[in-house]
């Protein structure tokens, strides 16, 4: 029997690595932070504030926009974009709580042996 070997890491697991995956692209880490900076839904031009294509920009935000953490309404010829500061609050805390706990113990430095 087969089956995805994502089935098993937690939910919580699986979702970091979406969302890591997903901001592991500087033009969606630049369109998050550009609607931060916004402090409001946008309906214009994101594509005019980013040094990529049009077609480019509509594809981040549309890898953004199947992970939830922007929201994109039509509004007549446009759409309207603004961030889901509930998720992003959420993956925070998980991100947070994840190195910390990654950080808690004795670790290696860069001058210092490895004590494996």
């Amino acid at each position: 029997m087969t089956y995805a070997k994502t089935t098993v890491f937690t939910e919580e697991q699986q979702q970091l690595a979406r969302v890591a995956k997903a901001l592991a692209h500087p033009a969606r880490v630049a369109i998050i932070q550009f609607l931060a900076g916004q402090k409001t839904c946008i309906s214009g031009d994101i594509a005019a504030e980013l040094p990529l294509a049009r077609t480019t920009v509509s594809q981040h935000l549309q890898e953004l926009k199947a992970l939830d953490l922007i929201r994109g309404e039509i509004d007549g010829l446009t759409v309207c974009y603004c961030l889901n500061t509930e998720l992003l609050r959420q993956v925070h805390q998980q991100f947070t709580a994840f190195f910390l706990e990654a950080t808690a113990g004795e670790a290696c430095g860069p001058d210092e042996a490895c004590g494996c």
